[in-house]
């Protein structure tokens, strides 16, 4: 199920993108991170409720909210930055450059959370560099 669940995060964040290049045309940058950041707060609580999960929220650790707090701004700092690099670069050089997230991920669960860097990730890592290079020059 993960993988399903992950290749249509994949699917929509293509479809972010393409939606987002049309949408922010003559609109700040900010102004429509804004717009979406609202859109996807209205739609996690809709599911939040949808789904009856509002009793866990007493339940969350401080620990956790620092770190779930920390995501947030991590998030938005990638948002704004995504959608004024959006605003000013084409769709198909800013996306790949967004996505050596998978890279800089990789690197950090390595470094933070002690996952296993295994020579097939090491292969991953500089294939998805490198074509990332090969499709912005």
């Amino acid at each position: 199920m993960w993988f399903i669940l992950a290749l249509l995060s994949a699917v929509f964040a293509a479809l972010t993108s393409i939606l987002a290049k049309v949408g922010i045309d003559g609109v700040n940058s900010n102004l429509a991170t804004a717009i979406r950041t609202l859109v996807v707060v209205v739609m996690a609580w809709g599911m939040v409720f949808l789904t009856n999960a509002q009793s866990g929220l007493t339940e969350i650790s401080k620990r956790s909210w620092v770190f779930l707090i920390l995501s947030g701004l991590a998030t938005g700092a990638s948002w704004l930055c995504y959608y004024k690099a959006l605003q000013l670069g084409d769709a198909s050089k800013v996306v790949p450059i967004d996505k050596l997230s998978v890279v800089i991920t990789l690197i950090l669960a390595f470094v933070f959370l002690h996952e296993q860097f295994t020579t097939k990730s090491l292969i991953g890592c500089i294939l998805i560099a490198a074509g990332t290079l090969v499709m912005v020059l």
